[in-house]
């Protein structure tokens, strides 16, 4: 392929992988809408919230040896159109109960564009690039959650909640057209592999069994635990403790959202002298530090609102460093069980993620500390994953043919 022709896939596989945050950050606004007008409360309306989740993280276990088996641009095109139904039928939704359900059905479409896009990305690009290019990805997919919520809210604001979904299944059914007619098949169909539970599970094992990917998986994993305890916590921090306005801390998050991309944009350069490996060491080391300094500075009430506020701003783009890189080598390995390895991935930082942001709701206290002490622990325990990968002796990938 073509460098243009490169270009534009990279473009199209970030708008995919935008679509998951768009389905979350663009119906936030309309909580208190959807609740008046399906008379339940809005604890109620974030079960739709939880149920998305859920088959978020499940879907992406299913779709790895899907995709192994039949390609990557069948399942993408079975999820687009499952999620364009899914999400004309949760605008119809007469219920809290039928939205709830649906919701799920929408993330297991729209997971589908996650895995199958790693997955795209380790077969067209060489291992040296793959950074570069998750990290352009970022910089497509960042813009959601700066602009998903606004447009989410001016929705409600003049036609109702109800054509979110209206305009999220507009959206899938754009990228169905655009990926039917411009994404190339990046793997054809392998016949090897079966779809047998048992099958299903030695993949998984194999996968699992690669030190790369246990550990830099298991990193990266629980560096996105830290960013999802920042997203759990920061509205009690912003709002209730340091009494921002909601408009103020949209603000705020959007700032801070822009400083992760900032910082996944700068890896990009700083990979033309450096791997993906060093990167990877330094960021997560700078990450735990950051961690540390802010947990212990509000565990010692020494540290000032606009210290906290700086600290997470530095502990976001140095995480924008760590994720492109730790799912680089996280993939790394792989020639066969690509599909596998991508949704595992996807999996497991979702898995820690939700982990992160119930403990930090679990602990609660009327601080600051329970944010910020779940953030330095999740960096810590990523730093330390990766410093022993980096001393462990060089091995040759476990993996085997199945």
């Amino acid at each position: 392929m073509s460098k243009k022709e490169l270009n534009k896939v990279i473009l199209l596989l970030g708008v995919l992988s935008a679509l998951g945050p768009f389905s979350i950050d663009m119906y936030l606004p309309g909580f208190p809408a959807i609740a008046k007008d399906l008379n339940v409360s809005i604890a109620d309306v974030g079960l739709s919230l939880t149920s998305y989740f859920i088959g978020i993280s499940v879907g992406q276990l299913l779709y790895g040896p899907i995709i192994d088996r039949y390609g990557r641009k069948k399942p993408l095109l079975f999820g687009l159109a499952l999620y364009t139904v899914a999400a004309i039928v949760c605008a119809l939704a007469p219920t809290i109960h039928w939205l709830v359900a649906l919701r799920v059905l929408l993330a297991l479409g729209g997971c589908a564009g996650m895995v199958a896009g790693r997955a795209i990305v380790r077969d067209l690009f060489p291992p040296a690039d793959i950074a570069k290019v998750f990290s352009t990805l970022m910089l497509i997919m960042g813009v959601a959650p700066l602009i998903a919520p606004t447009m989410g809210g001016l929705v409600v604001a003049t036609i109702g909640w109800r054509y979110i979904f209206g305009f999220l299944a507009l959206i899938s059914a754009l990228m169905l057209g655009a990926v039917l007619l411009y994404l190339p098949e990046s793997r054809q169909p392998d016949k090897s592999v079966t779809l047998r539970p048992s099958a299903v599970l030695h993949d998984y094992w194999v996968v699992l069994k690669e030190p790369a990917f246990l550990f830099y998986g298991l990193a990266g994993g629980f560096a996105l635990g830290g960013l999802f305890a920042y997203v759990a916590g920061s509205p009690f921090i912003y709002m209730d403790l340091f009494h921002f306005t909601n408009t103020q801390y949209g603000w705020l998050f959007s700032f801070n959202a822009a400083g992760y991309i900032a910082g996944s944009q700068v890896n990009r350069f700083v990979l033309r002298r450096s791997n993906s490996a060093q990167i990877a060491s330094t960021s997560s080391l700078c990450l735990a530090g950051l961690g540390v300094v802010m947990a212990a500075g509000v565990a010692a009430n020494a540290l000032p609102m606009a210290g906290i506020l700086v600290l997470i701003f530095l502990y976001l783009f140095a995480l924008g460093f760590l994720t492109p890189n730790t799912s680089a080598l996280t993939l790394e390995p792989f020639t066969k069980h690509i599909g596998s390895a991508s949704a595992f991935m996807g999996f497991l930082q979702l898995l820690f993620g939700a982990i992160a942001s119930a403990v930090v709701s679990f602990l609660h206290n009327g601080t600051a500390l329970p944010m910020t002490g779940i953030m330095a622990v999740c960096a810590l325990v990523s730093a330390g994953l990766i410093v022993v990968q980096r001393v462990r002796p060089s091995q040759r990938s476990m993996e085997v043919p199945a």
